[in-house]
């Protein structure tokens, strides 16, 4: 905190509920503000840092919680805030920021409000909880933060009885201890980045910090404004919103999704200067859903109508169409209700089959879930990289099932967490089955017997996810240099069971690349899933290639659909 004058400008004695609400609010601000820069501190050049979006996320649901709470006895505002958490975290930093705060809960529920050292001992109490939750702590993450700022909490709660020189010793501890991890985790050091889910909590003591200390806030924290960069995932939400399966075909007022991008200025047809309350007014008098992003070079429009081509002529009376995209949204829509009454077709027949048992998938991409419901797979539930389903998502998955019990194939370790505190929450009998990867979930299914107790299916599925070699092709999101390898911005990398093994600017070659490091003699069987970023014919080279590799290998291709991995490559 800044002084004035050499002296603290407030002093408290007692946290009530208003402080606290404003210290959770203030913390929530820092954390969404914050979220990219978060992201940006992931090891692996990898379009999947998603630490900042999970920490925020998860705290934004902690947030909601408190917000609706009308209490204000302290212990029931942190239960409020531990079941928020609990319920909204995603990621594996998303559930040990939960672990933290259920901490701090157990030792503040009898409290009606708290004092310096009732907040000294809470944040030890969440240190205690989360390193239990974590079943082989590593030194140099979250944890490491937590802990280092609970002891100089504890230590100055001796001295003072001050909340506020408390919370300033506990969030000037978590930066030293974040500037500390690359010394304590060698691969932060050698990439030159500290721990992400450490920043994260520092975010949060800091958003404590200074809600204690009485400092303002910044009017840039109040509302995020999406910036032009964030259009295509805001208009990709908006679109999946417009055309839900429960929806008639006939109740879609404006039957075409059009989205445009225009270089204001630019091109011949250009007769009129661009004015954003006009340009909006004019589109919102012809559809629904509009959005409209625009910065000095660049509009870019998202909106439901049935004159598509007026939008398109709209827009050239401010520069030239770079971009344009439209969309029959009741095609759409009739081809989701066709495929949503396949899928409770198979959910019904697959039910029948499986002896009560309920068995999720976390997967993304249409093709990948169609592998798993051939498997036996019972609920696909989306999500994976980029996209972890909070421990809420997974439990309604549970309860959708409608099953005697579950078997959850989590297939990316940075859900493991979220998916076991909701299978220990869970109603039924829930075992998690700790597949890292697509390939690991496929394989896993291969084992699973409907005769068999869930504990013995937990068991044999597990024991197989080492009969697979599990390979990744993806796209570097930043320059680096890890475990040697010097990785260029926009190359492609080969990801084998977690390590990158090759990089290169050419998608096919990192792939044959990659599959080189994969096969040996024992190796049988290839499975190429090429997704949305990949191509049947290319996958089909590599196909070609493998078998140059060794002729008597089996090669499977199959159409994943799958986001951020252009291929996913198994060998057993």
């Amino acid at each position: 905190m800044d002084y004035q004058g050499g002296k603290r400008n407030l002093k408290v004695t007692e946290i009530t509920d208003s402080e606290f609400r404003k210290m959770v609010l203030i913390s929530s601000k820092k954390l969404n503000k914050n979220a990219e820069f978060i992201n940006s501190l992931n090891v692996f050049p990898v379009p999947d840092g998603d630490t900042g979006t999970n920490m925020s996320l998860s705290f934004a649901s902690g947030a909601k919680y408190v917000s609706e709470s009308t209490s204000s006895n302290m212990g029931e505002l942190t239960a409020s805030l531990a079941k928020g958490l609990l319920m909204g975290a995603r990621g594996n930093s998303g559930v040990i920021l939960s672990q933290i705060f259920r901490g701090f809960y157990k030792s503040t529920e009898k409290k009606k409000t708290l004092s310096a050292s009732d907040l000294a001992a809470a944040l030890t109490s969440g240190v205690e909880t989360a390193y239990k939750a974590v079943m082989k702590p590593t030194e140099g993450t979250i944890l490491t933060v937590s802990r280092k700022a609970a002891s100089a909490a504890k230590k100055e709660a001796t001295k003072t009885d001050d909340a506020v020189a408390v919370m300033k010793a506990a969030y000037e501890a978590a930066k030293v201890a974040l500037a500390e991890t690359p010394e304590l985790l060698p691969v932060l050091k050698e990439v030159g980045v500290v721990d992400s889910g450490g920043q994260g909590l520092t975010f949060v003591y800091e958003g404590f910090f200074d809600a204690l200390s009485g400092k303002k806030i910044e009017e840039d924290e109040e509302v995020h404004q999406p910036n032009v960069e964030e259009m295509d995932e805001m208009v990709n939400a908006a679109h999946h919103k417009s055309v839900q399966s429960q929806l008639n075909t006939a109740d879609i007022k404006y039957g075409y999704c059009t989205e445009i991008m225009v270089r204001l200025g630019a091109g011949r047809l250009v007769d009129q200067k661009f004015d954003y309350d006009e340009f909006r007014e004019y589109l919102n008098g012809i559809g629904d859903s509009l959005l409209v992003v625009a910065d000095d070079e660049v509009i870019k429009v998202h909106v439901h109508t049935e004159h598509p081509g007026k939008v398109l002529a709209y827009g050239q009376h401010f520069g030239s169409l770079i971009k344009v995209k439209v969309d029959n949204m009741r095609l759409q829509h009739e081809t989701i209700l066709e495929h949503d009454q396949e899928e409770e077709k198979q959910e019904q027949e697959q039910e029948s089959i499986n002896n009560g048992y309920g068995i999720i998938a976390i997967a993304a991409g249409s093709g990948v879930g169609q592998l798993f419901r051939g498997l036996g797979v019972t609920h696909v539930l989306n999500g994976g990289q980029t996209m972890n389903p909070s421990t809420q998502d997974i439990i309604e998955a549970i309860k959708q099932t409608r099953a005697e019990k579950v078997i959850l194939l989590p297939n990316n370790k940075n859900i493991f967490l979220a998916a076991q505190q909701a299978a220990d929450v869970a109603e039924i009998p829930v075992a998690v089955v700790k597949s890292k990867t697509i390939a690991q979930g496929l394989t896993a299914m291969l084992a699973f017997d409907p005769t068999d107790s869930i504990k013995q299916n937990a068991e044999h599925m597990t024991s197989d996810l080492t009969s697979v070699v599990s390979g990744q092709v993806t796209v570097s999101v930043r320059d680096t240099t890890i475990d040697g390898k010097d990785i260029k911005k926009d190359d492609y990398i080969g990801i084998v069971d977690g390590k990158i093994k090759v990089t290169n600017p050419n998608r096919k070659k990192t792939a044959i690349m990659m599959l080189k490091k994969m096969i040996d003699e024992d190796k049988e069987i290839v499975t190429i899933i090429y997704g949305e970023d990949g191509d049947k014919q290319e996958a089909e080279e590599i196909q070609a290639a493998a078998l140059e590799m060794d002729e008597d290998l089996e090669v499977e291709i199959h159409q994943g659909d799958q986001p951020v991995y252009p291929y996913l490559i198994s060998v057993e």
